[in-house]
């Protein structure tokens, strides 16, 4: 899997998301530098987890319409006097 790399935007996104999620839920400040070195760590360590995830999650979805598109073709068949 190729590393994961975000754009300077969604790093900044990120970080803050961090620095509000330890304050909101830890009582505790957080920098710029340790929050986008912990959402690296997440990114190296877990983001194949998530990616494998949305990945399964997108299949599903995929089976779902080829199902669905497959029950509307047999909708359009004439009938015939075999059947």
């Amino acid at each position: 899997m190729k590393p994961i790399k975000f754009d300077r935007d969604e790093t900044k996104a990120i970080v803050g998301e961090i620095q509000d999620y330890f304050r909101e839920e830890l009582d505790q400040s957080i920098g710029a530098m340790p929050a986008e070195m912990l959402m690296q760590f997440f990114a190296e360590r877990m983001g194949a987890y998530f990616y494998n995830r949305g990945l399964h999650d997108a299949q599903a979805l995929v089976r779902k319409k080829l199902d669905d598109v497959s029950d509307e073709i047999f909708g359009l068949e004439q009938p015939t006097k075999a059947r």
